[in-house]
């Protein structure tokens, strides 16, 4: 397969689908559930098969459900989805199953959310243009909503929510920069990040964490009450 970036490294997509999407309701996983006539992993992996800079995907899922996601990619002829793998017990553990297939450290590594099919080429390409310059990036949008901390039911804090943003994915890393951060967390009996970029915030506090603009549309698929807009979305981005 032709890497388009040598210089800089392949551009490897490590997709998620290792939830068991008990919020969606079911006992289908919602990255399996059909959306707009496709299974909700089959319009994420789209996302990125139609980026010319992507050059590989793999995808990290539970081990019942491998054997359904490999007949979806013989299938629809998946032509960058090289590997489909275990994931392990939480984000964590399966964002380094994906990490330990790669070796050469110029490798440009995104993670994205397999619950997340309506990401965007602009968001894509925006996250794979800052990693030129920066060894971990994320997707975000500001936050419109007034947002309480709280303890109980009592509202103890009002923070300026100038200073907020809502990650999305993908996020992007330069391997040895995530693959440090990963490897550290998996030490400490602690961890209880949800996000990899907090994770490399949290265990490399010297390196900052770029971000680029994301999209209202790239929104993740956690409820039964999601899916009439996910639906509407989908259809229109396919029309």
């Amino acid at each position: 397969m032709k890497n388009n970036h040598s210089n800089n490294g392949r551009c490897v997509v490590a997709l998620l689908a290792g939830g068991s999407g008990k919020r969606a309701g079911g006992n289908i996983p919602k990255q399996l559930l059909q959306v707009a006539g496709k299974a909700v992993i089959e319009h994420a992996v789209e996302a990125f098969e139609h980026v010319l800079r992507v050059d590989e995907i793999v995808i990290v899922s539970r081990e019942k459900e491998m054997p359904l996601i490999a007949d979806l990619a013989s299938r629809a002829g998946w032509s960058k989805v090289s590997r489909i793998v275990r994931g392990g017990p939480t984000r964590l553990a399966s964002s380094m199953e994906a990490i330990r297939l790669l070796y050469d450290p110029r490798t440009r590594l995104l993670i994205h959310d397999a619950a997340r099919p309506l990401v965007s080429r602009r968001v894509i390409n925006a996250v794979i243009d800052a990693l030129e310059e920066h060894d971990a990036v994320t997707a975000a949008i500001a936050v419109t909503d007034t947002i309480f901390r709280v303890a109980g039911d009592n509202v103890v804090e009002v923070p300026d929510r100038s200073s907020l943003a809502r990650a999305q994915t993908p996020q992007g890393f330069r391997l040895a920069t995530i693959r440090a951060a990963v490897e550290l967390a998996l030490l400490d009996p602690f961890f209880a990040q949800t996000d990899d970029c907090g994770t490399v915030r949290h265990y490399l506090p010297g390196t900052p964490v770029y971000l680029v603009p994301g999209d209202e549309q790239n929104m993740k698929f956690t409820s039964p009450a999601d899916l009439p807009l996910l639906e509407r979305l989908l259809e229109k981005k396919q029309a």
